[in-house]
């Protein structure tokens, strides 16, 4: 395996792997420095574009070009992505280059698969959903400190939100202890006494601090709200660490948990607080269960596999074989 990363000067200092031991990692500066490694995408079984790749579109027509392997585009962001081709914006993906890739892989799931195939042409489109290494992620003998905690960035569009679920619940229940962690959060937001601020928690420590909490919240964006079947990576990693998961409501997310047992869905403060008095142990080992079954990262790897091998027959014109009754 050869990852090609682009090289930017702000990100050099901060890369996530310096030395990967699973694949062969190299850099390249520019587009002509691309050229450098034609060969070697033109001999590939497969090649797949990231989203948000520096001149993603240029990157995308040279690998169109030169492979004769599958190609695939994988996106990590796909409401914005799609919202950005609506608007003209083609910063690293336009319309012109989507059918040209075999396979068209998605961060969201549900009705929006069929919208890129109608709408932009792709030949195939499939969900390649975030997941979650069980090798990092597992409970950890720790004691609980908080009842339930917020792990995430903050964003104008996911604030109303945590508030309404996490500092609502807080006021009304002053001997529960909560926290929220991450940064940006503005410095006139009003935190109530008994919710803790952690200005960063580097995900060395997500395991831990998932597994400090009896409940933790999953708060989503609006855009990946409006598409539905849009997972955080947050409720992979918590379900791992066995810390049971109260979410808000979006289309899909019933085909990831089961609500009630594996997850708890909530609309406002009292479907909070009501979780929160609850035994988490159960709910925590159902969700643990339902990732080890369905959402690792042997999984997604499965799952790649069987989605470039289906595009490669799609592209030689082989029909799957029909099973009796399908």
């Amino acid at each position: 395996m050869l990852f090609l990363e682009r090289d930017v000067p702000w990100y050099a200092s901060q890369r996530d792997l310096l030395d990967p031991d699973w694949c062969r990692l190299e850099f390249y500066a520019d587009l002509p420095g691309l050229e450098r490694w034609r060969d070697q995408i033109a001999a590939a079984d497969a090649v797949i574009v990231g989203s948000y790749v520096p001149e993603g579109v240029e990157v995308s027509r040279r690998v169109q070009k030169w492979a004769r392997g599958t190609t695939g585009f994988y996106d990590i962001d796909t409401p914005v992505t799609l919202a950005k081709l609506e608007r003209g914006d083609h910063e690293y993906l336009s319309p012109a280059v989507i059918p040209g890739f075999d396979v068209y892989l998605s961060f969201t799931g549900g009705p929006t698969l069929r919208h890129i195939e109608s709408r932009y042409g792709s030949p195939m489109a499939r969900a390649l959903y975030c997941s979650v290494d069980l090798d990092l992620y597992g409970p950890r003998e720790v004691p609980k400190r908080w009842d339930l905690s917020y792990l995430g960035t903050y964003s104008d569009d996911r604030q109303p939100t945590l508030e309404r679920l996490l500092l609502e619940p807080a006021r009304r229940r002053p001997d529960l202890s909560f926290v929220v962690a991450g940064p940006q959060y503005p410095a006139d937001i009003v935190w109530p006494e008994n919710v803790e601020r952690i200005e960063h928690c580097p995900p060395a420590d997500h395991a831990a601090f998932y597994s400090t909490s009896r409940f933790t919240l999953n708060v989503t964006r609006a855009d990946m709200i409006r598409a539905g079947y849009s997972p955080s990576v947050r409720l992979f990693e918590a379900g791992a660490c066995a810390t049971p998961i109260i979410s808000d409501k979006w289309d899909g997310i019933e085909t990831l948990f089961q609500p009630g047992r594996e997850i708890v869905l909530a609309d406002g403060a009292a479907d909070v607080l009501a979780a929160l008095d609850r035994d988490a142990g159960a709910m925590g080992r159902a969700a643990r269960a339902r990732i080890e079954a369905a959402h690792s990262a042997d999984h997604r790897a499965a799952e790649l596999e069987a989605h470039l091998a289906e595009a490669a027959n799609h592209k030689a014109g082989i029909r799957p074989v029909e099973t009796a009754g399908g």
